[in-house]
């Protein structure tokens, strides 16, 4: 049977109860990842510039820590500006989290992500829906302002999971190790593709993506100028800015090719 093909567009935004089940997923993923690492995993480099593997996790346990402590968040912006003046609100926090762990194993990260961040998902979902969606994101991140939606909501149902999707793709990358997907996966790499259609502008295009991820999907309206085929994490990677990793493979119109191949998604 032929993969349907859907419109990105009308890919529905993941409701609150679906996301606390994809972070939880995505958490156990994670530290599935993490306490697999050998000791010489945690010094590699990845594709943050500057970051090693440990960096990134120092970076992820920060994340969950504030959580239910947003007054951490907003300490760690606080010292970032007298820090990192040279860099932009958030990239200064997450240096802040990086900081705040120099110096600690890997060992003992994987441990305190597995205590901080079932805490942190739960805190979530803890916080009255009407509450998270009258809270802006960009009172404390001024780059929020850029996302389909600046709210506690969003961060809730789509950045906390992608964050941490994101960098556990980093750490394997990273460190060679293979990546196991499931169904929360696909969910993820959906809103990714919700959140590209939002902003799209460009002619339609068809989107053929390979892996247990992936799937076939329309951007804009009528019949498609230009087929994109690509395995579904390499076009995420691609959507991120990170550095190719396999083939981007276009069919058709060039200009639609080049607005594809111009295309970002915040991460």
């Amino acid at each position: 049977m032929a993969t349907p093909t859907v419109s990105a567009k009308d890919i529905p935004r993941t409701s609150a109860a679906r996301a606390r089940a994809v972070n939880e997923a995505e958490v156990r993923a994670s530290l599935a990842i993490m306490g697999a690492l050998d000791v010489g995993a945690w010094s590699r480099p990845t594709v943050c510039s500057g970051w090693t593997v440990r960096n990134m996790v120092a970076h992820e346990v920060g994340q969950f820590e504030e959580l239910p402590k947003p007054w951490l968040m907003i300490t760690r912006v606080r010292r970032a500006r007298r820090r990192h003046p040279e860099l932009g609100a958030l990239d200064g926090h997450n240096e802040s989290q990086v900081e705040d762990r120099e110096g600690v194993p890997g060992e003992r990260l994987v441990a305190e992500f597995a205590r901080i961040a079932p805490k942190g998902v739960r805190s979530l979902a803890r916080v009255p829906a009407s509450v998270r969606r009258r809270i802006r994101t960009s009172m404390i991140f001024p780059e929020a302002k850029a996302l389909p939606e600046d709210s506690m909501e969003y961060l809730n149902c789509v950045l906390v999971a992608r964050d941490t999707w994101m960098h556990r793709i980093d750490i394997c990358d990273a460190t060679g190790t293979e990546l196991v997907l499931d169904a929360h996966d696909g969910e993820i790499m959906r809103q990714v593709l919700l959140d590209l259609a939002l902003d799209w502008t460009g002619p339609s295009c068809l989107l053929e993506l390979s892996g247990p991820a992936g799937g076939r999907y329309r951007l804009g309206s009528g019949p498609p100028v230009v087929t994109l085929r690509a395995d579904a994490l390499d076009f995420a990677r691609h959507l991120s800015g990170r550095p190719p990793r396999g083939e981007l493979t276009f069919e058709g119109d060039g200009e639609a090719a080049a607005a594809l191949t111009a295309a970002r998604v915040l991460f």
